[in-house]
């Protein structure tokens, strides 16, 4: 019988720090002081950990065999053989009914983007993960449901410039993850036998390069970047949150910006960006820094 703990690794745990994105609503829609909507959204944030680690669990179980073939993967618990196939349908099963439990007792509107959430998932691992561009497009739209979620699904109307820092934002993680991944292929590449075909682990890898990956990482970096700052300088920012001082954290987004670009490009890193949140002291310190700096300045 397979442990406590190989189901604890199946759920992908640390991935839950993804989710925190259901609480931007709350910290910039002035909902912290609210007990019911912390709740709501403490709550919200479980389903969505639930719901995603159904997700990871139906993914390793389709790709199962592929996962045996990797250096690293085969150590997942079904590709390892330290859960059955059969123990993690019924585990991935019970994790997503919770999620939408957990999701249903919030709102119908929580319920609806949980629901949308998974959905989404599904049809990009029955093959839209194959589409070039497409993939990584649909990877940013998983965050903004959970941005919608903790927005939307509390009740609190999420701004457009919210909803467009978000996504420059996760289309930057994305590109992120597919630099990496193709920068692994190089690697593979080169170390690979002369004349022998190497055949990419995601497929949508075909469909780019690392110059069209590079100027894609430029383009919402940037993106990320002038949005945040043009935001926290708008007359409507200034007026709903009665403060000009959210501009002090904008060096905060710079960096960790600046940061990820070093690990991708210097390091090797930005395939698991909750990984690199974790264990980068940089990244760590200028989050740190922007979310008591935001919570300082929201504070007044």
């Amino acid at each position: 019988m397979a442990s406590l703990r190989a189901y604890l690794r199946l759920m992908r745990p640390h991935q839950w720090l993804k989710n925190g994105f259901v609480f931007v609503g709350l910290l910039f829609g002035h909902g912290w002081s609210e007990p019911e909507l912390v709740v709501q959204a403490l709550v919200l944030f479980a389903g969505f950990c639930f719901a995603s680690s159904a997700v990871y669990v139906a993914n390793d179980i389709a790709d199962r065999e592929a996962d045996q073939a990797h250096p690293e993967k085969r150590c997942r618990p079904i590709a390892s053989g330290q859960i059955s196939v059969r123990g993690a349908a019924v585990a991935g099963l019970l994790l997503c009914v919770a999620g939408l439990a957990l999701a249903a007792w919030v709102s119908w509107q929580s319920l609806a983007i949980v629901a949308g959430y998974i959905a989404l998932n599904v049809a990009y691992s029955a093959g839209l993960k194959h589409v070039a561009i497409l993939d990584v497009f649909l990877i940013a739209a998983g965050f903004m449901l959970r941005i919608l979620a903790g927005t939307l699904g509390l009740g609190i109307e999420p701004s457009n410039w919210l909803l467009f820092c978000g996504l420059m934002l996760t289309l930057f993680l994305g590109f992120s993850k597919r630099r990496a991944e193709y920068a692994s292929l190089d690697a593979s590449l080169s170390a690979s036998e002369p004349g022998k075909p190497l055949v990419p682990q995601r497929r949508s890898l075909a469909g780019y390069s690392a110059i069209l990956l590079d100027r894609m990482l430029a383009i919402t970096a940037a993106g990320t970047a002038i949005g945040y700052g043009l935001y926290t300088i708008a007359p409507q920012t200034i007026l709903l949150h009665g403060t000009n001082k959210l501009i002090l954290t904008l060096p905060f987004v710079l960096y960790g910006l600046f940061r990820y670009l070093f690990l991708v490009h210097r390091r090797g890193g930005g395939g698991d960006p909750a990984w690199e949140l974790l264990h980068d002291p940089h990244l760590l310190a200028a989050t740190a820094g922007w979310f008591g700096l935001t919570c300082w300045a929201l504070a007044g």
